[in-house]
């Protein structure tokens, strides 16, 4: 039912805003280190080993990720006949790194989340140098990124719970497997308390766009997540691999679009294409993950 809470709280925070005015930028920190602790109570560092064994992986993904995700948004946005400012946030949300909650998508799709993992981590180290260079080149406009910023935020809402729950899973393994059922639920709770907050922030200019806008942010999502699939299916790499990808392609941090926006681009509309794609990022990975769950995988084939 994740698809079906990520529907509801969007619709609740474009309703009513202010019940989520209470949800400031700690608790949204606190929210995305409690969805990295509930995905790394379920890893090992001998996950994390096996990857590592296969680098091209992640390599593809980030191609994924910083090529074919800004040219499909630059690509859509002038289809569609977004004005400039509309279309310097389309190409800014395409410019971006994964984001967290694929993570959780991941383990839901029965993908690899130690994958998943290595792959957000790539993308948002990657995010320090690739963003601005992309920016730049596709709008000619310099997005100054806080490289320290997001080094350091990257170090403490995603490595650092991950960190944790893997030494947790290490020694206090008895402690992991009584509480291993519950971690699905507050994952999904974090990630609709995310989505929720960022959509109340900006729930007006979401309110305002119209269906020029909303499409090519679907179409972004939905052709991201396919070709991130078919495209490694086509090379050779197994099933898991493949879910994995897809959702890492397909799952953008909008919200951190939207905060890059709001600071770097000089006209207010660069934000909303960010705050749009919040929704239908949470909702095709979402919807991603739950078809994906009830897909067995070919233990032979993976």
């Amino acid at each position: 039912l994740f698809p079906l809470w990520t529907v509801l709280f969007t619709g609740w925070a474009l309703k009513a805003p202010g019940d989520f005015a209470w949800f400031t930028t700690e608790y949204f920190t606190a929210a995305l280190a409690a969805l990295m602790l509930s995905m790394g109570i379920t890893l090992t560092p001998k996950d994390f080993a096996d990857v590592a064994s296969e680098p091209k992986s992640v390599f593809m993904q980030f191609t994924l990720c910083y090529a074919m995700m800004p040219a499909l948004a630059f690509g859509l946005g002038k289809m569609c006949g977004l004005s400039p400012a509309l279309l310097a946030g389309m190409v800014l949300v395409g410019s971006i790194n994964g984001g967290q909650a694929s993570n959780l998508c991941t383990y839901i799709a029965r993908g690899n989340v130690a994958l998943s993992v290595l792959m957000t981590t790539a993308t948002t180290v990657g995010a320090i140098f690739m963003t601005p260079l992309l920016c730049k080149a596709v709008l000619g406009t310099v997005v100054p990124v806080d490289a320290v910023g997001i080094a350091k935020s990257t170090l403490q809402v995603v490595l650092a719970p991950i960190a944790l729950g893997m030494t947790a899973n290490q020694f206090f393994p008895k402690f992991v497997k009584a509480i291993l059922p519950i971690t699905p639920v507050v994952g999904v709770l974090s990630t609709c308390m995310l989505v929720a907050s960022a959509v109340a922030q900006v729930s007006e200019p979401i309110m305002n766009a119209g269906l020029t806008l909303q499409l090519p942010l679907l179409l972004l999502h939905v052709v991201g997540g396919l070709v991130g699939y078919f495209l490694p299916k086509a090379t050779g790499f197994d099933e898991v691999t493949s879910r994995t990808m897809a959702i890492e392609t397909s799952m953008k941090s909008s919200a951190f679009g939207f905060l890059l926006a709001k600071l770097h681009f000089g006209e207010y509309a660069a934000r909303v294409p960010s705050a749009v794609s919040v929704v239908w990022m949470a909702l095709t990975g979402s919807m991603l993950a739950v078809v994906w769950r009830y897909i067995p995988i070919d233990e032979k084939k993976k």
